[in-house]
């Protein structure tokens, strides 16, 4: 592994100090994808493992949020990410318009573009959709991470801002980086 991925080991630590972050997704509590490993080091209270079902985990993630934690929400392929784009658009994003304000979740979702090397895992393991995710969105912010400099910066200003943050990352990058 390469620097990207130690920064995002190191990332993910510091974010595992904070007394209100939570750790949820797939493979979050066990191996399965690139992104486990960065969380294998945070607190397994921290962490909890949630089923295939990237609505609900959402839903729970927004609900945490309006419960005063700081929920890292991670989805292991931004292509399944999609599958929970209605709360996206219709509640995390429109929660801080509708409220005047007042309700501003700071949900930190956590995506990947899949890696394609040393073997391509399909299509629907690598779609990059930044642009459209944008398109749909003013409130959440959208952040892609091209190199290791640019991790915990990104990271620490989603949970500094306390505001909803769409992180995307690269998997090709944790090893060419």
């Amino acid at each position: 592994m390469g620097r990207y991925f130690d920064e995002m080991k190191r990332t993910m630590e510091w974010l595992g100090t904070k007394p209100d972050t939570i750790f949820l997704g797939q493979a979050v509590g066990a191996a399965g994808t690139f992104l486990s490993s960065t969380v294998s080091d945070v607190p397994e209270e921290k962490r909890l493992e949630v089923p295939v079902c990237e609505q609900m985990q959402l839903q729970m993630s927004i609900g945490m949020a309006l419960d005063g934690m700081v929920p890292i929400s991670i989805f292991p392929r931004q292509n399944f990410l999609l599958l929970a784009t209605a709360e996206m658009v219709n509640m995390l994003d429109k929660l801080p318009v509708m409220s005047g304000g007042k309700s501003v979740p700071p949900v930190i979702i956590r995506t990947a573009a899949g890696t394609t090397k040393p073997i391509h895992p399909g299509h629907q393991h690598v779609g990059h959709f930044a642009n459209a995710f944008r398109e749909l969105f003013t409130e959440i912010e959208v952040v892609e991470l091209h190199t290791p400099e640019e991790i915990f910066p990104a990271y620490e200003k989603a949970y500094l801002n306390r505001r909803p943050t769409l992180i995307l990352e690269f998997g090709d990058h944790y090893n060419d980086q």
